[in-house]
């Protein structure tokens, strides 16, 4: 392959950091890869893998320690502004100015970039177009929800034409109908402009939209090749099971992954179970495993692929990978007391005259995992606060663990675990420092503290000595739930918990809520993946501040008109959609 069809060439590539417990940390590790130009290229890994390092190293913002990157033709170790010079860079927190208007974004950038005067005009329309941010560019970048924000970034990094684009994890944190649209974009400008792409993903669904996926783990390249190629590692191995009236899907899958090793990998889907069969195991092991309950094969999906190859290099790195359960014994809920944990009626909040939440309404029982779930403006963060205790509603009642958040919000708060979506721990303290400060928060003193601490850190999987700032995506939340947990909560609200890690930490992540949930701890859980939405009992999907559904995953995918086998982001985006449509038709006939 001669160097006009390739965009980056790296040979035995290396880059080494010092760990945060002490010792050499091989962010990136003897990686050779060759990326071909004109084409859409995926690089996933779970979280601490090497995808961001690889990434800067790409762009020329960290030098290699060893071996050889080309980029662009280009030795970026040589000639890294060369490199800079030719290719887009959108790292996971893009640097907006949230004072300045999204016009003045692009002008920033441009004149960043010394982009001509004559080129302007023609790009920020073009930019504009695909981002549909052109009825908004007087509106300040603070002011747009996190999606708009994700396109005005790529928007910004656009403003030139560049030969290579990087993107590293760009739809971290936005709902699927903002998903969509990035990848929409992403799309047009290969098929339209030729632009070489390299995307760093932890949605796997993405990764199957492109021509080459290298997968990573540990610094390391564990395989690469097309998405068709790498499924064929699954072939013969994926199942569907269906539970039986009354068990929750997610009480299957949970059975299935703490299973013997005859069960690699098992997700709720559909209201029923995916799972994949260890390749050394028989049909007969999956019987005995299952019971009454019957399995059916499935076709195989990259993600399938995908834990295969984590699952071989736990193996064969003699450790399995520690998988994160509740801190300590859930306190069981009484179910005598009756009645619902939470009871929500006619709550409304303003800012201004801005309506953030209109007349909602809904209950949630004990032991329930129930999820909030909406685009991003949509107004499900705002219930989410209020539901807290941590905003006040403009009118309504709301009660929450049997106390009346307009008169007892504190004693309220004695009943509740909170991890928020963004890290809100101390980065410069060590997990034990800052899970033993929290503790003594929540009021846990002397010999009780110590063992809740101690507990917690064995249960996740958690290095005492580590620096938390320094922890990747999936430790840091692992450390927010041991420090939410510290305190034996009735009640549990994830703030978009899993946003930005990987799909083996997020099956770890729920395999500790559905422990939750099992010993009677209530859970409110707002998300961006549509697929966890299937571990709930029940959710709720709002938009404009206005209540679109409410029922359990099946009945709402009834609702956007599907089936059992309706894909839940396709019956997420039917529901807003369809609102959406009708909002706009109910104005246009107000205005006839």
């Amino acid at each position: 392959m001669n160097a006009s069809e390739t965009t980056v060439i790296a040979e035995g590539l290396r880059k080494t950091f010092e760990a945060p417990g002490g010792g050499p940390l091989h962010a990136v590790n003897d990686v050779s890869m060759t990326i071909r130009a004109g084409e859409l290229t995926a690089i996933v890994g779970p979280d601490g893998a090497g995808k961001t390092t690889l990434l800067r190293m790409m762009a020329g913002l960290l030098a290699p320690d060893a071996g050889r990157l080309q980029v662009l033709g280009s030795d970026v170790a040589v000639q890294p502004q060369a490199v800079q010079d030719r290719l887009g860079y959108m790292p996971q927190r893009f640097g907006l100015y949230e004072d300045l208007s999204v016009q003045e974004n692009l002008d920033l950038y441009a004149d960043l970039h010394g982009v001509p005067a004559a080129e302007r005009g023609r790009r920020f329309a073009r930019m504009l177009d695909m981002t549909d941010l052109a009825r908004f560019t007087a509106r300040p970048a603070g002011k747009l929800s996190g999606g708009m924000k994700q396109k005005l970034g790529l928007a910004c990094t656009l403003v030139r034409s560049p030969d290579l684009l990087l993107l590293d994890e760009p739809s971290v944190g936005v709902d699927p109908l903002s998903r969509r649209d990035l990848w929409e974009i992403v799309r047009q400008l290969v098929d339209d402009e030729n632009l070489s792409v390299v995307i760093s993903t932890a949605y796997m669904d993405e990764a199957e939209r492109c021509a080459q996926v290298f997968v990573m783990s540990a610094g390391r390249l564990l395989d690469a090749g097309t998405p068709a190629a790498l499924r064929e590692r699954a072939r013969g191995l994926t199942f569907i099971a269906s539970p039986p009236a009354g068990m929750p899907a997610r009480d299957l899958q949970a059975r299935l992954i703490d299973a013997d090793e005859s069960i690699i990998d098992a997700v709720p889907q559909g209201g029923a179970v995916h799972f994949i069969r260890e390749p050394r195991a028989t049909a007969g092991d999956v019987a005995r495993l299952l019971g009454d309950i019957g399995c059916a094969p499935r076709p195989e999906a990259l993600e399938d692929a995908f834990m295969m190859m984590l699952h071989q290099q736990r193996r064969q790195e003699a450790a399995r990978a520690p998988a994160p359960r509740a801190a300590s014994p859930a306190r069981i809920v009484n179910d005598a007391a009756g009645g619902p944990v939470i009871v929500v009626r006619d709550l409304v909040r303003k800012f201004g005259d801005f309506t953030a939440v209109a007349c909602t309404s809904f209950d949630v029982d004990r032991g329930e995992i129930f999820g909030l779930l909406g685009p991003n403006g949509a107004g499900k963060t705002t219930t989410f606060r209020m539901l807290c205790g941590l905003l006040p509603a403009t009118s309504g009642r709301l009660e929450v663990a049997g106390f009346n958040l307009r008169t007892a919000r504190a004693q309220a708060r004695g009943h509740i675990g909170y991890v928020s979506q963004k890290f809100a721990l101390y980065g410069n303290l060590t997990v034990r420092e800052n899970l033993e400060f929290f503790g003594g928060a929540y009021g846990l003193r002397g010999q009780v503290l110590r063992e809740r601490v101690t507990g917690s850190i064995e249960a996740f999987g958690l290095e005492p000595r580590a620096v938390s700032g320094l922890l990747p995506g999936g430790y840091k939340q692992r450390l927010a739930m041991a420090a939410g947990l510290l305190h034996q909560p009735d009640i549990l609200f994830l703030d978009e918990p899993t946003s930005g890690i990987d799909p083996l930490a997020r099956r770890a992540f729920w395999r500790t809520i559905t422990a939750l949930a099992q010993g009677g701890v209530t859970v409110i859980v707002t998300t961006h993946f549509m697929e966890e939405a299937e571990y709930c009992d029940r959710i709720a999907i709002q938009d404009a501040g206005k209540m679109l559904a409410l029922g359990t995953p099946q009945q709402v995918r009834e609702q956007a008109g599907g089936g059992r086998d309706t894909d839940m982001n396709q019956a997420f985006i039917a529901i807003v959609e369809q609102a959406r449509t009708e909002g706009r038709r109910a104005t246009a006939g107000a205005g006839t």
